[in-house]
């Protein structure tokens, strides 16, 4: 149950998207923390953003900053509202981080397609960014807001986490465990690639962490050691039925033409998703395993077995 005090305490958190997936499992790790949702639409046991803007006398010791508005796969958004939620909010939340006296830590959670859509060997955070999309370019206008206003005597970190997955997981790892459960042959098994990959656990693990050590602030990305295939996942996920992996090798030019008449149908399979589904995206953790001193508290498939355990659930 989050505090709903309002008092200055060094070791209270506000957190923004405290609701959605991340906010959701971090919730499990901060035990007996005292915390506080800031929402849009609030429970009775949340703060108000009107109320947050308003009272100015609120001190927090720890921001985490989970909210902002994820890549629209319907099209039904327009650019404004990237702007507004993952810039704008960013801003304004940040500047009140750096007006308050008892504020120590300030925790952005990015992302890797605020530096780039496509990669090409590994992503590190000395890659020149250069997103492409209104989610990837709104995010990164709010990274060098950051960097640009970095306070002395406190900590600010910018996490950019690469695909998450993790209990209350949405999306594409779900229609592929759907192959899997249901034994039909997995069709995309004609590209081979290599993607990283992040734990729900792992990721929340980190920021208890940042919020507890002194650690330099900047920028760090967030991914579990080592790399998958697609055709891996499926394999794993079918192991962890105890059923047999089918993987289907079509042409991969087949697919691609398919795909192009599921965009102009709009069918489950269409270009931006067979992009997700069969693209290389290799991200390096070395500098956040450095600066931590440590691995992650999960690897990664101990991480993956967590996820297929909650989908079949």
């Amino acid at each position: 149950m989050p505090s709903t005090s309002s008092g200055t305490a060094n070791n209270q958190i506000i957190i923004t998207g405290a609701s959605g997936f991340v906010g959701q499992n971090l919730q499990k790790h901060l035990k007996d923390r005292p915390w506080i949702a800031l929402s849009r639409n609030p429970a009775a046991t949340d703060l108000s953003y009107a109320d947050f803007w308003q009272q100015t006398d609120l001190s927090f010791g720890h921001y985490i900053h989970l909210a902002g508005k994820a890549h629209d796969l319907k099209k039904t958004s327009g650019e404004q509202d990237y702007w507004e939620a993952n810039y704008e909010l960013t801003r304004k939340l940040y500047d009140r981080f750096l007006e308050d006296p008892a504020s120590q830590s300030f925790i952005f959670i990015s992302s890797v397609k605020a530096c780039a859509d496509r990669v090409a060997g590994w992503l590190t955070e000395e890659t020149p960014c250069a997103p492409e999309t209104v989610y990837g370019k709104s995010k990164r206008k709010a990274e060098e807001y950051l960097l640009d206003n970095l306070p002395e005597g406190k900590r600010v970190y910018i996490l950019r986490p690469c695909m998450i997955h993790g209990p209350g997981n949405k999306g594409n790892l779900n229609l592929l465990f759907a192959f899997a459960r249901k034994g039909l042959p997995y069709p995309l098994a004609a590209f081979d690639n290599q993607r990283s990959f992040l734990s729900v656990d792992n990721l929340c693990q980190v920021m208890l962490r940042l919020m507890e050590e002194d650690i330099p602030s900047g920028i760090y990305q967030v991914a579990d050691s080592g790399v998958f295939s697609t055709n891996d996942l499926i394999r794993m996920m079918a192991a962890s039925m105890g059923k047999p992996a089918r993987l289907l090798k079509i042409p991969s030019g087949l697919i691609r033409t398919a795909a192009r008449v599921g965009d102009k149908l709009h069918l489950p399979l269409n270009s931006e998703r067979l992009q997700k589904l069969t693209e290389s995206y290799k991200v390096s953790n070395e500098k956040l395993l450095k600066a931590l001193g440590t691995d992650l508290p999960l690897t990664a498939r101990q991480g993956f077995e967590k996820t297929f355990e909650a989908f079949k659930g």
